[in-house]
């Protein structure tokens, strides 16, 4: 008898490109708007003299509303599938954008302000946890590492373009046009991710063995009764560690991605003496240079077959560049072009401080099962804004006690914490 057996290395259907190109544009929209507030810093502060405290509460409120909502909208998309959950999720989003653009109109104060970006960022994380687990529902695993890394540079390309267009438009507009600007967007997104995006096929879960078994061909158990319900899949949290550890280093790893995120501008600035213009324009670089190292860290991934060996790696890297930051920040005026090289090593930092998010998000959901999926990515990025809401008031304020320098020191610890967790090798469910 002839057998056919399927091949190991199955063709990606153009569908699945598509869905990952759409979500990979809603999740940049949506962080465009939470990262929004981080690049007005230069008009809130050091124009308007809003304390750095108080600058980065109000960058803390979109991520925080992200961390009270990440888990539930994960659940959704197990439940409903991804296409609603990232299409309502924009919506939402729009009129979060909508209300932030007239309330900072028709008032200076950052309360109401940041009341309607905590609203935006718990809707825009309907993107973060459903276009993750989109990637595991139409791609094999031997492509997933380089589709999550595409998926992935969704959040350094919506900095990437917050850095890049806020200051002007904030310059020209006031912090009003930046949010109407952003809402436009937005629409435009929401329409389309609602006809473009496709559920991915889900897969078929073996019925649970019954005590004695039916005769060949028959539709019933020998009692008589219906088929047996299929088993659930077990919880991947009870059966392994691996999930929690991978959280854990996750969260140590976010700290100088949304620590450099946050104040690599206003360093550059205050620091070293470079323009808004010029930094902004820098850290926009620095922001697409990483979403591309995403793609090549996701697809060494898949070349190696070891995403945890690859997420050590990038740690043991952290740790470096971090450090050195320290060092320039600390010596710049006695470096030759200490002006230039500071710059050139907050581009390197930041492009390896965001690498390790594609691995550690196709690592949890591939130890999740797609049963879970949703629901563990949604846990992976509660855990990592619940660090990233506490980086901006925690950060500003010891930066303004103890120097940048000092600061920038301290955080090559988190990744360094981080490496002893990282588990030693892959799990799947």
């Amino acid at each position: 008898m002839t057998q056919t057996v399927a091949a190991p290395h199955a063709a990606v259907p153009t569908r699945a490109w598509v869905v990952l190109a759409l979500g990979l544009l809603a999740q940049a929209a949506g962080t465009l708007l939470v990262s929004a507030p981080v690049y007005l810093i230069p008009l809130l502060h050091l124009q308007l003299g809003v304390p750095l405290a108080a600058v980065g509460a109000l960058t803390a409120a979109p991520t925080l509303g992200m961390v009270l909502t990440l888990v539930l909208w994960g659940a959704a998309a197990d439940r409903f599938g991804e296409r609603w959950v990232i299409a309502g999720g924009l919506a939402l989003t729009t009129a979060a954008a909508i209300a932030a653009a007239v309330t900072a109109a028709a008032t200076d104060a950052l309360v109401p302000l940041g009341i309607a970006l905590f609203f935006g960022g718990a809707a825009s994380a309907s993107t973060n946890a459903a276009s993750g687990r989109v990637v595991v529902g139409w791609f094999p695993r031997h492509r997933r590492g380089l589709a999550m890394g595409v998926r992935q540079m969704s959040q350094p390309l919506g900095v990437a373009a917050a850095a890049v267009t806020v200051p002007p438009i904030a310059s020209a507009a006031q912090t009003s046009g930046v949010f109407v600007a952003i809402s436009a967007l937005l629409v435009v997104l929401t329409a389309a991710c609602a006809i473009g995006i496709r559920n991915p096929p889900r897969p078929q879960i073996a019925p649970a063995s019954a005590a004695g078994s039916a005769p060949a061909g028959s539709s019933v158990s020998a009692a008589g009764s219906a088929p047996a319900r299929p088993a659930p899949p077990p919880n991947p949290y009870r059966t392994s560690a691996f999930l929690a550890r991978i959280h854990a280093v996750s969260v140590l790893l976010v700290v100088p991605q949304f620590a450099l995120a946050t104040f690599g501008m206003v360093w550059l600035i205050a620091g070293l003496g470079w323009t808004p213009a010029a930094a902004g324009l820098l850290m926009g670089v620095s922001q697409f240079v990483g979403a591309l190292g995403r793609i090549v860290i996701g697809a060494l991934s898949d070349r190696v077959g070891d995403r945890v060996r690859v997420l050590r790696r990038v740690a043991v890297a952290g740790v470096i560049v971090m450090a050195l930051l320290a060092l320039v920040a600390l010596a710049h005026g006695a470096i030759p072009a200490g002006f230039a090289v500071g710059g050139i090593v907050l581009v390197l930092a930041t492009v390896v401080s965001v690498a390790d998010n594609g691995l550690a998000y196709t690592s949890v959901a591939e130890a999740a099962g797609s049963a879970w999926a949703g629901r563990a990515l949604g846990v992976q990025n509660t855990g990592q804004f619940i660090a990233a809401s506490a980086v901006g008031p925690g950060i500003g304020a010891a930066i303004a006690l103890l120097g940048y320098p000092l600061v920038f020191g301290l955080i090559a610890l988190a990744p360094l914490i981080a490496i002893p967790l990282i588990p030693r090798e892959d799990r799947h469910g």
